[in-house]
């Protein structure tokens, strides 16, 4: 559990202030009541010092700074990130319990689960998206596949030959594989992993000719030239790698998949309360140096209001649904 706080001096309060008025001018009746009353805990889903948790760290000092207030990073880990979702749940709507939550406890978890233990729409309110992070596809170096229309290629020539790894059963780069799958009509038997470094070793090793990674773990890999990256899975290419095209220009238009970090609080939070929090997170996540740092992470600073997110929540689940169906993916 970490504590961030802020002791502001003249000159640093002077442009918050500025900054603060020119972001919230349109919200000229909010006041310091908006604000929970305390400390305020961010629930983190999953282990310290993975990604979800670095982003949950560099965004809540910045607005632990704009709010003068205390914010408690707390890692719940268990089942996917499960464990600390359903907590956040199940707690008081007055703001001083909020989630980093994922695709995977918003989308994934929820789909995959014979009875989810709470509704990932109704049982949450829904304050701002703060970062999108793509998936990358890779071979290894000595793959005869440079692009993706040539391991499409290849996959057609010999179907079921070829599998591909992930970080296991219903994560987002195991459902990144499914979609491929469905797109492109081929056959490739997944591999699940416990973890993407097992996976990782297991390309590089040559145990595996494919694997679905998490860009910003895979990055290390495909700097040092281990792994070879054909495509990124958003429809965007990165900022972190410009040069690594997308699966969509490579032949499948439509294709597109990410992981992301946003930030819900529980059900019933107050109007006023759920805008001004979301402002302040949006604020975050677009300074300068915050932004940087997410795109240092292979991230795409987003920043989107509390609407915003509650429909990409909605997309994101009638869009997996039937792929997670299809594939017959359930939770383990």
């Amino acid at each position: 559990m970490e504590t961030m706080t802020t002791g502001m001096t003249r000159r640093h309060f002077g442009t918050a202030a500025i900054a603060a008025a020119s972001l919230l001018s349109s919200r000229s009746g909010w006041a310091q009541e908006d604000l929970p009353k305390g400390p305020i805990t961010l629930v983190v889903p999953f282990a310290a010092g993975g990604a979800t948790d670095v982003v949950s760290r560099h965004v809540a000092k910045k607005v632990a700074e704009q709010i003068n207030q205390t914010i408690i990073i707390e890692n719940v880990t268990g089942a996917g990130g499960v464990v600390g979702a359903t907590r956040v749940a199940k707690a008081k709507p007055d703001g001083q319990t909020l989630l980093m939550g994922t695709i995977s406890t918003h989308t994934i978890n929820p789909l995959m689960a014979k009875q989810p233990p709470y509704d990932p729409v109704a049982d949450f309110t829904a304050i701002s998206m703060i970062v999108t992070v793509p998936n990358v596809l890779l071979v290894p170096p000595t793959s005869k596949a440079t692009n993706v229309k040539e391991l499409i290629a290849m996959l057609k020539a010999e179907p079921g030959k070829y599998s591909y790894g992930s970080s296991g059963v219903g994560t987002p780069p195991n459902l990144s594989g499914e979609l491929m799958k469905t797109m492109a009509g081929v056959k490739m038997e997944h591999v699940p992993y416990r973890g993407g470094a097992p996976a990782m070793n297991d390309l590089i090793g040559g145990q595996i000719p494919i694997l679905f990674d998490v860009l910003s773990g895979a990055a290390p890999f495909i700097k040092a030239g281990t792994a070879r990256a054909l495509a990124v899975t958003t429809k965007k290419r990165a900022g972190s790698f410009p040069d690594i095209p997308t699966v969509a220009e490579q032949g499948l238009p439509d294709y597109e998949t990410y992981t992301w970090n946003a930030i819900f609080g529980p059900p019933g939070m107050p109007a006023a309360m759920t805008e001004r929090l979301s402002a302040e997170f949006r604020k975050a996540t677009l300074d300068a140096d915050v932004k940087q740092r997410l795109i240092e992470l292979s991230g795409e600073p987003v920043g989107s209001t509390p609407n915003q997110l509650s429909a990409q929540v909605r997309a994101e689940i009638a869009k997996w649904g039937p792929i997670i169906q299809a594939a017959g993916l359930k939770a383990e």
